[in-house]
């Protein structure tokens, strides 16, 4: 796989998670914006993405264990849309463009969704792609995918959106929040019993906790961010030590590095990197 590994930081973004982010950064424009302050704690960013491709390109994510509220067009697909998308587990996440198209993301704070759909558990959104109104209030999409200026664009988001922030803090969300948080920071963070104990919470109730409010369990957000963390890795270094980073990683061997990134990126690290066999 061949890439142009100082693009994607030239673009000044953080690519963690996206599977060959040179290739995307050279066909889309790609905007991370910040939501209004009272949504901040529920709200990690906005994100704009505007294309224009003479063929169709396909981006590969490794995702984050974040909900995303998208409003989308493309000449493609017809009128403008949108859609809610739970945490996408397992395996990647993929999406097809071409054409000329563009999409304002919202994606919510890990663990940080459930005050927009309380009586749910963020776990029943895990895997699935739906209507946006199956959960939200309809809104006017053109008003917010329309606009050429980014700030419309987040003006129109927030306008949107504040009426539905809730109204005070739940302790559970911002738990919830911190926990991820401390998994995707801390490399010491390696067992689900460990940080149960840290917490001091009984390992089931760790788990429930993870189930209502992010989608899915601590165990997947632990292995999740080592594949992000050997991604980054495998993209942007010259050599990687892989037996090394395993260790970092808190693998118990190289082997159990390859197997669980061949599982989800499709190709082994050092074929990812380029690396000569």
């Amino acid at each position: 796989m061949e890439r142009d590994r100082g693009r994607a930081e030239d673009q000044g973004q953080d690519t963690r998670g996206i599977v060959d982010p040179a290739a995307l950064l050279t066909r889309v424009r790609f905007r991370r914006l910040p939501p209004a302050e009272p949504l901040r704690p529920y709200i990690e960013h906005y994100w704009l993405i505007d294309w224009d491709l003479p063929a169709p390109y396909a981006s590969h994510i490794v995702p984050h264990p974040a909900v995303h509220l998208t409003f989308q067009w493309d000449e493609n697909e017809g009128p403008p849309y949108g859609e809610l998308t739970g945490v996408s587990a397992p395996g990647l996440y993929t999406r097809k463009i071409g054409g000329r198209g563009r999409v304002c993301g919202v994606k919510f704070h890990p663990g940080a969704f459930r005050p927009f759909a309380p009586e749910t558990p963020v776990s029943h959104w895990t895997g699935r792609v739906l209507p946006y109104d199956d959960v939200f209030p309809t809104t006017d999409i053109p008003a917010i995918v329309g606009p050429a200026d980014d700030q419309d664009r987040v003006a129109a988001l927030d306008a949107y959106l504040l009426p539905l922030a809730p109204a005070a803090p739940d302790p559970q969300t911002e738990q919830a929040r911190r926990l991820v948080a401390r998994i995707r920071t801390d490399r010491t963070v390696q067992r689900v019993a460990d940080l149960a104990h840290d917490e001091a919470m009984s390992v089931r109730a760790l788990q429930r906790l993870f189930a209502g409010h992010v989608g899915v369990s601590p165990k997947w957000c632990i292995l999740r961010y080592r594949i992000h963390d050997a991604l980054e890795a495998a993209a942007t270094r010259t050599t990687v030590d892989w037996a090394a980073l395993a260790a970092d990683l808190g693998y118990a061997d190289q082997a159990h590095l390859v197997r669980d990134f061949t599982t989800t990126i499709g190709v082994s690290p050092a074929a990812y990197a380029g690396e000569s066999p």
